[in-house]
């Protein structure tokens, strides 16, 4: 199945809306809410400092993406590219277009000079650290801590 990766756009937001709420749910059976999440998609494009999205087509037809965002690192000297909010649609799973997403990431951040990529996977999600270990990608030595803190204000 040829694939065509691209930099998401405004006309996108419905679609990475969808999505991420389909991910949240899928993979830790949390229900977000719309409007934050609307906010929260709208936000990468009005302050592009936070990351980008990139959409996977097939035939004129969106069905997956990911989001980009950056991590400067004082030890190196230079920025991690965190891959996030990844989503494809269950119909075209399994047929590369993670993969071809990967790639384009892969491209992007070494022409920008990025030392490094990083994703969080699940523990549980078996199926996802698969295809990350089969793209090369090696599991870090890190837990991941958290703290929430007060709502954003909206």
């Amino acid at each position: 199945m040829p694939l065509q990766i691209r930099a998401a756009t405004l006309a996108d937001v419905s679609d990475l809306v969808a999505w991420n709420a389909a991910m949240a749910w899928e993979t830790e059976h949390k229900r977000l809410d719309p409007a934050t999440l609307e906010r929260g998609v709208r936000g990468v494009f009005e302050q592009p400092r936070r990351g980008f999205y990139l959409v996977a087509e097939h035939d004129g037809a969106a069905l997956g993406c990911l989001l980009v965002t950056y991590e400067w690192s004082d030890w190196r000297n230079g920025d991690f590219w965190w891959i996030q909010s990844v989503y494809v649609a269950p119909a075209a799973r399994r047929v590369g277009a993670f993969r071809a997403l990967y790639a384009e990431v892969a491209q992007r951040a070494a022409a920008a000079g990025a030392v490094g990529l990083r994703l969080y996977v699940e523990t549980e999600n078996q199926r996802a650290q698969a295809t990350y270990e089969g793209l090369g990608m090696q599991r870090c030595h890190y837990f991941m801590y958290e703290a929430p803190l007060a709502k954003p204000v909206s």
